[in-house]
């Protein structure tokens, strides 16, 4: 044998065998499991509810008795808070860069120097919050009427109110002219008209669909997660509200969404658990994964630059850690999750909610858990 050929045969051997390592190495990586994989907890007062990412200025908003505490998305590290905002929830328009919380009264900041801008009077009781991309405005949900409240991210004045005929919780914008909102006592999801503010359907989630709470929108196919307290989640088409599927999920979801970068849905549970929901094909679903989380951690976000799924949750101060003004831990890419704390009577951890998220109005520690691969 010519040994110029012989040469060549090795070495494309040897090339083929770094190529089929090399998909290995890929497939496995994109079978890997999601797990708690960075967590942070810092001392305050007061209850929690919803947890939202900024995105685009990679800062991450709790809000937690008269404020809104401000971390770095990236590093968990606090980085300021907003005053005076006893809210439920934050949004932000990444253009103008205006922050707003859902509290009465709204409090509307700079989300580059946390200095607040104004305050604006709302009716009704703020509970979740959105920022609509296409208009640029704000949208203010309240359990009791107006139902919604829309204001200008730019400059926070009030454009409009929706009557849904129930009370809202979570909701999506496709970014093409359509709000979709989760309708929790009626059962159903809203249809909204983002351009004339009203309502153009009602989307009926059938017997296993009691008590919407999380919501996922897959805008490219069109697809809806309804994330139901029934321990289900009703997967509907966007365009026509027709059932596609029903999937189960954990007890006591306050929170959901969808990642199109990984066709994954997730629901966040207060039983402490993490449904992460597979769309294989538009007309195909499964659970993928049930990740251990931790207790009454029923809220989440989504960090869309590392694909991870954000929670927050509190439990009981450790012993003489109460009359501490504030302690903050970070670690990183931890195997399993912390601790669960003992069930707080005042806020189960399955049901819906029960006054603000957490349930610990008292000294206690507020996790943050990051779930990622």
């Amino acid at each position: 044998m010519n040994n110029s050929n012989h040469v060549s045969r090795v070495l494309l051997v040897a090339g083929i065998g770094m190529l089929a390592a090399s998909g290995v190495g890929q497939t496995a990586s994109a079978v890997e499991p999601y797990k708690i994989v960075n967590t942070a907890q810092i001392m305050g007062t007061g209850g929690i509810d919803y947890v939202s990412a900024d995105n685009d200025d990679r800062r991450l908003y709790v809000p937690r008795g008269g404020e809104v505490l401000v971390f770095d998305l990236d590093t968990l590290q606090s980085v300021g808070s907003i005053a005076n905002a006893r809210a439920r929830g934050a949004a932000v328009d990444p253009k103008s860069h205006h922050g707003f919380s859902s509290s009465s009264p709204v409090v509307m900041w700079d989300s580059k120097s946390l200095e607040t801008i104004t305050t604006i009077p709302v009716q009704g009781r703020p509970d979740g919050i959105l920022f609509e991309p296409l208009t640029e405005r704000i949208y203010v949900f309240s359990h009791s009427a107006p139902n919604v409240t829309v204001m200008d991210a730019k400059d926070g004045t009030i454009v409009g109110t929706i009557d849904l005929g129930g009370a809202p919780e979570q909701a999506q914008s496709d970014g093409h002219g359509h709000l979709y909102v989760d309708v929790e006592d009626k059962n159903r999801l809203a249809v909204v008209d983002v351009n004339t503010l009203k309502v153009t359907a009602h989307y009926e989630l059938g017997e296993k669909g009691d008590g919407p709470a999380g919501l996922g929108l897959d805008a490219k196919n069109h697809i809806l997660f309804a994330m139901c307290h029934s321990q289900n989640c009703v997967v509907l088409n966007a365009d026509n509200g027709k059932i596609l599927a029903t999937l189960p999920i954990g007890k006591g979801t306050d929170g959901g969404g969808f990642n199109p970068a990984t066709m994954e849905a997730f629901s966040s549970q207060g039983d402490g658990t993490l449904t992460i929901i597979k769309e294989t094909s538009p007309t195909s679903f499964e659970v993928e994964q049930i990740v251990t989380t931790k207790s009454r951690a029923k809220t989440c976000t989504l960090d869309t630059k590392s694909n991870q799924i954000i929670l927050i949750t509190t439990e009981p101060a450790p012993a003489g850690a109460a009359a501490a003004t504030a302690i903050t831990t970070a670690t990183t890419a931890p195997q399993t999750a912390l601790a669960s704390p003992p069930a707080d009577p005042n806020q189960p951890a399955g049901g819906r909610r029960d006054g603000r998220g957490g349930g610990n109005n008292g000294p206690s520690m507020l996790d943050i858990l990051v779930v990622g691969r």
